[in-house]
């Protein structure tokens, strides 16, 4: 049986520019979650929670921290994959080629003593 064709020859196509911007925001907003968890800990343990309590002052250093990381996130997803180069989609096309292998040529084999 022929192995499949690449999806480039059946007409599929990558993400659109939303599935882009909607990604980068949800690993940002991950990362920035973290963040913001190990932060926020970090400073109640050292200043105090203060007049609103541990568990929201720790969501607001949560929220604050996953908005931001995820809104930039999201708009630097959208632009570094916004226009991609020739030189890129040829390089990419290239790379899931199948290898090209040639039988090593007479004159290069070590002689037998």
């Amino acid at each position: 049986m022929p192995p499949m064709p690449p999806a480039a020859n059946r007409g599929q196509h990558g993400p659109s520019w939303t599935d882009k911007l909607k990604m980068g925001a949800m690993m940002g907003g991950t990362v920035g979650v973290i963040i913001g968890f190990i932060f926020g800990t970090v400073n109640i343990f050292r200043y105090g929670a203060g007049t609103n309590g541990i568990m929201r002052t720790l969501g607001q250093y949560m929220l604050g921290s996953g908005a931001t990381f995820g809104f930039f996130m999201g708009i630097g997803s959208v632009i570094r994959t916004d226009a991609v180069s020739p030189i890129a989609a040829e390089a990419f096309a290239r790379a899931q080629r199948r290898p090209f292998i040639m039988a090593a040529h007479q004159a290069y084999r070590p002689r037998e003593k």
